[in-house]
């Protein structure tokens, strides 16, 4: 990574830790009073609030997350946690609450630029075909078998 990015990374990540330490938090405490909402809005929050274990599972990970990339700890692990959170809130907003946009692309946008940023650690979980640790791909069986020959 060029040091001239290193400040855009830093930044990025306290943007988005603080966000979803902000809003995880509230989650629990309801310390921020909660704007008006679309009927389709509030049906599905209120869906999700129904099921007793959506909800804390969604905001636990928001704080879980905030806090490995305030620490910076663990980040590319935060990144792919979060990920699935940040797509639900801008379709969220997109398709039932589209006054509130500028966060969720906010959040898009940082979750985007920090993927890109550890796309290093990203890139061996984008390959076709794998093998795990400790089985030979097919090279080494082919070895294997001409070593027992």
């Amino acid at each position: 990574m060029k040091s001239i990015s290193k400040p855009w990374v830093a930044a990025a990540r306290y943007v988005q830790g603080a966000a979803f330490l902000l809003f995880g938090l509230n989650g629990f405490l309801q310390f921020l009073p909660a704007p008006p909402m679309p009927d389709a809005a509030a049906a599905f929050g209120g869906a999700l609030f129904a099921t007793g274990y959506m909800f804390p599972l969604i905001k636990g990970t928001e704080v879980l997350t905030a806090v490995l990339l305030l620490s910076n700890r663990f980040v590319p692990l935060a990144l792919a946690l979060i990920a699935p959170i940040v797509v639900n809130i801008v379709a969220f907003h997109a398709f039932l609450a589209p006054a509130g946009m500028a966060l969720p692309l906010l959040l898009l946008a940082t979750e985007l630029f920090l993927a890109w940023s550890y796309r290093g650690v990203f890139a061996p979980m984008l390959k076709a075909r794998v093998q795990p640790d400790g089985v030979p791909d097919s090279a080494g069986r082919q070895a294997l078998h001409e070593a027992r020959a």
